[in-house]
């Protein structure tokens, strides 16, 4: 059954915005006043991944803003748009329409993919970025491309580029999305609970959400093949000349942790990796107070 685009707008001390950004609308939850602070999600979630932080954070002095991507949550989900190019443009103008000149920038999973593109595509808005359960591109991509556990538990992105069948297995049922939250998260952890699969299984659900979530992946999967691939990493080489925080899991399964080292050789200047033992993929929810005392520890220190 298709689910009503305005479920994402979950009650709490947040306030929900539709910001016009880059020719599209997005779905924004704000809270908070200070330095701003943009929040990305990743895949199979929505903005809602980082309620926790939005409070912590917001009671620390800052302004947080959790974004649905395009083409997720509360968001629209035109035909094209979804390369890495596109969602670092989407990002900037929102930060610009919040009636801000530039932003910390942080990303999980997906959105830590965003965030490390932050400083070479926006270098202008962007203060410093934290990426959660993702390495830099080039180094998730060399890991890929060596490791054979690295290939197996990546083996999903190329599962995502058949057409169609996807689509159809996150709208049939809560199965694709609960697998996907079991199979990453660790196993010596409460994530997903039911009601976790619920909320995320239904935020798939949205009309056009799982093709949409899909067409991120397919770009970066299908670049790698084409001319705009090897051109995007070329560019994504130059050194990232702001401070960048990188949080991973011990129990990751969908980026193993020993893939993400070596971030740091694209940082010649305020790099930071922390690991959070015992937690896996979904960072902001497996381990939400560890998570925000390494938040807050940084974002006080720049």
């Amino acid at each position: 059954m298709p689910v009503d685009p305005a479920f994402v707008d979950i009650e709490g001390p947040w306030e929900h915005r539709y910001v016009a950004a880059n020719g599209a609308r997005f779905h924004v939850a704000v809270m908070g006043d200070g330095p701003l602070v943009m929040m990305l999600h990743g895949f199979p979630q929505f903005w809602y991944t980082w309620r926790h932080q939005m409070t912590a954070l917001a009671s620390c002095g800052y302004r947080v803003a959790a974004m649905d991507l395009r083409g997720y949550g509360g968001s629209d989900k035109p035909p094209r748009g979804y390369d890495t190019y596109m969602s670092t443009l989407d990002t900037a103008s929102i930060i610009r329409a919040l009636g801000e000149s530039s932003a910390v920038v942080l990303g999980q999973g997906l959105g830590g993919w965003v965030a490390w593109c932050m400083p070479t595509f926006r270098r202008d808005v962007t203060r410093a970025i934290a990426a959660l359960s993702m390495p830099h591109p080039r180094v998730i991509r060399h890991a890929t491309w060596t490791s054979r556990h690295q290939r197996e538990a990546s083996r999903w992105i190329l599962d995502l580029q058949k057409p169609f069948r996807p689509e159809r297995a996150m709208n049939r049922s809560h199965a694709y999305v609960e697998g996907i939250l079991t199979a990453w998260s660790s196993p010596h952890g409460t994530f997903p609970s039911s009601e976790d699969v619920a909320r995320y299984g239904d935020a798939m659900m949205i009309p056009f959400v799982a093709h949409s979530a899909a067409e991120h992946y397919r770009w970066i999967g299908r670049s790698s093949v084409r001319p705009d691939g090897p051109m995007f990493m070329r560019r994504v080489r130059r050194p990232v000349e702001v401070p960048v925080l990188q949080v991973q899991g011990t129990d990751d399964r969908c980026v193993l942790a020993d893939t993400t080292t070596g971030s740091g050789v694209y940082v010649p200047r305020d790099y930071r990796y922390v690991v959070v033992d015992g937690a896996g993929h979904f960072l902001t929810e497996e381990a939400p107070h560890a998570v925000n005392r390494i938040l807050i520890d940084w974002l006080d220190s720049l």
